[in-house]
């Protein structure tokens, strides 16, 4: 199993996660190929929960030539995608191959980068829109977010997901890359929730950017600044 635990998360070690992630991070690195990317990275990180948290029960199969015994992925029908606008978009997109059937929700949810970080090392949040099917406590939910650094938004977003529905069987707060400080504030805002990352990075510059970071990922996947 390539999960393994590192302080206040799970880091996701498989070779092709963080081999994918060292081609976005380089700033030679063009539109394209970067959204595919994130499109890969989410692929893999989707099959690493299915490997590392999700459970398989046996089943009984009838093949061209005999019965036999075969395993199967308990829950791929209870899971909940849930879409962070806009840098997250391609990473769902990844996430969605390996469940394809998974129910999806969208929060469009920002940063106010004009108001500037808080002392506390926070930002004030804006969220304009969201979507979001019914949540059951059988249900896996994964709330993605390609760049997870003070923890602000995801913190505002969780607390739209936990609101007015049962506690999930499962809570996954997944990531490409997060600030140290980002997952200890998410921690201990949702303790119920995994933190799930391919990488942690050093630390935070004053802007609230990750270093040394992707970039801002929204920007270099739809070409805006």
């Amino acid at each position: 199993m390539a999960i393994e635990k590192r302080g206040d998360a799970h880091l996701i070690t498989h070779a092709l996660a963080k081999d994918t992630l060292s081609r976005l991070r380089d700033v030679e690195t063009e539109q394209v190929a970067f959204r595919k990317g994130l499109v890969k990275l989410g692929r893999i990180c989707g099959y690493e929960i299915i490997d590392g948290a999700m459970e398989t029960e046996f089943v009984s199969i009838e093949t061209p030539l005999a019965e036999t015994t075969g395993e199967r992925v308990k829950g791929l029908d209870n899971v909940v995608i849930i879409n962070v606008l806009r840098a997250a978009t391609p990473f769902v997109e990844g996430l969605l191959k390996a469940f394809p059937r998974a129910k999806q929700g969208v929060i469009s949810a920002g940063r106010n980068e004009e108001a500037g970080m808080d002392d506390d090392g926070t930002f004030p949040i804006e969220i304009d829109y969201t979507k979001l099917p019914d949540i059951t406590a059988e249900d896996t939910v994964i709330v993605a977010d390609p760049m997870l650094a003070t923890g602000s938004t995801m913190c505002a977003v969780l607390d739209h997901v936990v609101s007015n529905n049962p506690e999930p069987e499962d809570l996954f707060v997944l990531s490409a890359v997060s600030a140290p400080d980002g997952l200890t504030r998410v921690g201990e805002a949702v303790p119920a929730a995994d933190l799930l990352t391919v990488a942690i990075d050093d630390e935070l510059n004053e802007e609230g950017f990750i270093v040394p970071g992707l970039g801002d990922a929204g920007d270099r996947a739809f070409r805006t600044k």
